[in-house]
């Protein structure tokens, strides 16, 4: 590991005003940064240790929205009662990634911030555009399994690790961050980006913003949402696809749904295709097969994971059939 200075930051401002400068990095739980300084894929100059700062509050905003601090970890986060009854989605999301240990320790700013864990960007002996631009991208000719279908580019085929961002999807989230020239949000919508041709760039947040919080819009359906992941084994793995969804369902009638997956993009991948084929439609097995047929003209697999596409359909039959079945 590349020696490198380390600062604690006492303040929000003072944090913002130190990223200014090149080779520094923030550090909240440490769960992903850590193992990439060990890999070499990162190489800071100065680590800026933002814990201390005042982000581990969720509370009720004025109009019924609730807002988590940055520095929530994802277990208090899941694990709040607010949470549980407002959107399910994201308590279920949160518990279905990684182990319990890291769950404590992992951040919800960090976790939205996460890096892909393609094995090219994290092996620094492998041509990765994401890690290194220009370097060209492996694993387009070579093990690409487990990566992305939707919205991908011939510079990258890196998917977005985050289960809890595919559940913010639904919500409609925002995305509180300190910047240059002060507090701002974004859209999770709005936060990630396609590669395109510069797909080391990841989000759209500002150089050196800090990430302070998200909020949730207060939104009825949220309480009828659900979040079903698939991976090669049972827990402590990535999504190999994924699928947050809420549906209401009115006298056996789409009312209004909302459905994003995971695991097949760069980016958590609303499927907003499928939504507007589904409303108003009957909710039956067949209206939500099209509806996921028709997202899914847009999937672009490549030799190796062309069986994300059944899965993916398969799965968002199966979760909408059975939050209609049970009544949801």
């Amino acid at each position: 590991m590349k020696p490198f200075a380390y600062e604690r930051a006492a303040e929000p401002a003072a944090a913002v005003a130190t990223m200014a400068r090149p080779g520094r990095v923030y550090l909240a739980g440490g769960t992903n940064l850590v193992d990439l300084m060990k890999l070499g894929v990162s190489a800071p100059e100065v680590v800026v240790d933002v814990g201390d700062l005042p982000y581990r509050d969720v509370e009720t905003l004025p109009g019924g929205a609730l807002r988590a601090g940055a520095l929530v970890s994802n277990s208090d986060l899941a694990a709040h009662p607010d949470v549980r009854v407002r959107y399910p989605a994201v308590s279920l999301a949160l518990l279905s990634g990684a182990s319990g240990q890291l769950r404590n320790r992992a951040t919800l700013g960090g976790n939205l911030l996460q890096r892909t864990r393609c094995r090219y960007f994290q092996d620094v002996t492998k041509a990765c555009n994401k890690r290194v631009p220009g370097a060209g991208c492996a694993a387009v000719e070579g093990e690409h399994r487990d990566l992305a279908i939707l919205g991908a580019s011939r510079h990258c085929v890196a998917t977005n690790p985050s289960d809890l961002a595919v559940a913010l999807s639904i919500m409609d989230a925002q995305v509180e961050f300190l910047g240059p020239h002060g507090l701002d949000r974004i859209s999770v919508h709005d936060l990630y980006r396609r590669p395109g041709e510069r797909p080391d760039r990841d989000t759209n947040l500002p150089r050196g913003a800090l990430v302070t919080g998200v909020v949730l819009p207060p939104l009825p359906m949220a309480a009828a949402s659900t979040y079903r992941k698939v991976r090669d084994r049972a827990s402590f793995a990535f999504a190999a696809g994924s699928v947050a969804a809420a549906v209401d369902v009115r006298d056996g009638t789409v009312h209004d749904v909302r459905i994003a997956w995971g695991g097949v993009a760069h980016l958590p991948w609303r499927a907003w295709a499928a939504e507007r084929a589904m409303r108003g439609a009957p909710a039956t097995v067949d209206t939500f097969a099209r509806g996921a047929d028709e997202e899914l003209l847009a999937a672009r697999p490549l030799p190796d994971n062309g069986w994300k596409v059944p899965l993916l359909r398969n799965l968002t039959v199966a979760v909408l059939r059975s939050m209609t079945e049970a009544g949801w």
